[in-house]
This record gives C-alpha cells, sequence and structure tokens, in this order.
C-alpha cells in the first residue's frame, strides 16, 4: 500500500476571470477571504460560480465583490431565498486595504477579482490593482505571444 494521499475532485481553482488577464495590466496581486453563507459554499463545492463581470468596491475602509455569480443548488437552498449575485465582503488585513485604498484613489488603478479557489477548506479571492489596456497594447501582447511559440516551434524542429 502507498501512502500517498488521493488528490480530492474539489480541489485547487473554482472560478477565473480570463477577461480581467486579457483588458487589464496585473500590477499587485492579493490573497483575500471571502464571506460566504452555507448554500454559497456548496455551490462553490459543485464549481457553480463566475467572475466575468464582477469587480471590488472599496468603501468606508472594507473591500467588497460586486457582481460575482454563484448559481445556488437547487438541493442545497430550499429554505433560504438564494440571491446569486449579493454583494459579498472580502476580508483583507488594515495594510493591504490601505495599499489598494490608495492605489485606486491616487493612482488611478482599478481593482478586480482574478480568481476564486480553495486555501485548505476556506474560499479565497485573488484581487489584484490593475491599469487598463488599450486596443494597440492588446494586439502587442497577442504578437508577442504568437512569435514566442513560434521560437518554440523552431527550435523543437531544429533540434530533431
Amino acid at each position: 500500500m502507498s501512502n500517498q494521499k488521493k488528490p480530492q475532485a474539489n480541489s485547487g481553482t473554482i472560478a477565473l476571470n480570463k477577461k480581467a488577464k486579457h483588458e487589464y495590466f496585473v500590477e499587485d496581486r492579493f490573497e483575500a477571504g471571502v464571506m460566504l453563507t452555507g448554500w454559497e459554499v456548496k455551490s462553490l463545492r459543485a464549481g457553480k460560480a463566475q467572475l466575468v463581470d464582477s469587480y471590488i468596491l472599496l468603501k468606508d475602509g472594507e473591500a467588497f465583490l460586486l457582481g460575482g455569480h454563484i448559481t445556488p443548488l437547487k438541493t442545497a437552498s430550499t429554505h433560504v431565498i438564494a440571491d446569486p449575485t449579493r454583494t459579498r465582503k472580502l476580508l483583507l488585513n488594515a495594510r493591504e486595504l490601505d495599499k489598494l485604498i490608495t492605489g485606486v484613489q491616487q493612482k488611478g488603478f482599478s481593482c478586480v477579482p482574478l480568481a476564486l479557489y480553495w486555501k485548505n477548506h476556506l474560499v479565497k479571492c485573488e484581487i489584484a490593482l490593475v491599469r487598463g489596456k488599450k486596443d494597440f497594447d492588446k494586439r502587442q501582447v497577442e504578437k508577442e505571444r504568437d512569435w514566442a511559440r513560434e521560437k518554440q516551434r523552431v527550435v523543437r524542429d531544429n533540434s530533431r
């Protein structure tokens, strides 16, 4: 018998915000806890979350996740009126909140969620200070990605 742990089916990333990495330059990343109710945790274990049009609101020294969609399970939320897009509070240190607030107010950054994931038995949200990309920036990033891929092909073909 081996003493290796079996990988869990629900471990790792719950939801990604792929649109954010396309639309913005990521400057600084933070890890925040998320205040959830019981039915939301059950839905997240089933992978029923989306971060597509969500954003972070910084208000009164607190951070909130707005627009994050967690679809309620029919079996888990029978006795509760579930609001899939409710505002969820993010748990951050005071130092991290100060960095976010000064970045958004003084330096002109935006704050967006990048991912929801499991860390042990807790749900964490990766948030980032971001700067918007222009259209020519997006095209330049795509050209660089294509060129890197082409270089790998050439090196691989020449090594054969």
